[in-house]
């Protein structure tokens, strides 16, 4: 299988490289139509995926004063994509974001509904972009992931960034344990399959409870404190997606993610040994 990786050399770019260390990993700007058709041209891939795309650093706050470049990446590129993979009849894979959802946790989100959340510019695009490939569920495996992290001390590592805040939502959400997500994708890959997936650990944990299982395995003497939802604004510009997915349809396929808690755990020990 010949693949092809675009942003290859970000965090997830990096891991989905890991899986796939033959693939070829052009250094283009996705949003550019004709140097995308001439690196598909020249390497004639199997697959496509699309690593690509502004997250903010270090976190969405930054995408609020960067809105061209955000649109850019996470709206233009993948339409880019979409037209010229769908010229020549080749499979891709984004990889796009279950950050497009705000609700409590007593009915999960599952891939059929519509984005509710546009706190943040950096959602907007996502959910834009989200629904447009719902468009073309032929045509493309949108993988919607949640906040990624592994058991490394990467400055992108879910993990890594709470633990350099002092306060912390207790508010539950649902996570990608990214070793898990790799097999997912690649299980998916195997498979063809097509359409938007929400490649989550079932079950949801907060920030602070994550921290709570940081200081019992890791390190005793970090301190925190609980931040409630209603002074987010004292500490963040834009507002912050809260939600849990619904893993059933990945289920469904016959792949499955272990229970988010164990993952935390397995990454927080880990992290023990750096």
């Amino acid at each position: 299988m010949n693949v092809l990786i675009f942003g290859a050399k970000g965090y997830l770019g990096q891991y989905f490289l890991s899986m796939y260390p033959h693939a070829v990993t052009p250094s283009v700007d996705i949003a550019n139509a004709v140097d995308v058709a001439a690196v598909l041209d020249t390497h004639k891939p199997d697959v496509v995926i699309n690593c690509a795309g502004r997250t903010g650093r270090p976190n969405v706050d930054w995408c609020e004063d960067h809105k061209i470049e955000t649109l850019h990446s996470n709206v233009l590129g993948p339409l880019v994509l979409l037209e010229e993979c769908g010229k020549r009849n080749i499979y891709w894979v984004h990889i796009g974001t279950g950050c497009v959802y705000s609700g409590d946790s007593t009915t999960p989100f599952t891939e059929t509904d519509a984005p509710n959340f546009e706190g943040s510019f950096y959602s907007r695009t996502k959910g834009h972009i989200d629904q447009i490939l719902n468009d073309f569920q032929d045509e493309v495996l949108n993988v919607r992931l949640r906040m990624p992290f592994d058991g490394t001390k990467n400055e992108r590592n879910l993990i890594t960034k709470i633990a350099k805040y002092t306060r912390l939502l207790d508010t539950e959400n649902s996570m990608s344990y990214i070793p898990d997500l790799l097999n997912a994708v690649d299980a998916l890959i195997q498979k063809k399959a097509t359409g938007p997936y929400n490649v989550v650990n079932p079950g949801a944990m907060s920030p602070y409870k994550i921290m709570s299982l940081y200081k019992e395995i890791v390190d005793p003497n970090h301190t925190f404190e609980l931040l409630k939802e209603e002074d987010l604004p004292q500490v963040a510009t834009a507002g912050r997606s809260n939600c849990i997915l619904s893993a059933n349809k990945l289920k469904q396929e016959g792949v499955t993610m272990r229970p988010v808690e164990e993952a935390v755990r397995e990454a927080l020990e880990s992290l023990k040994l750096q």
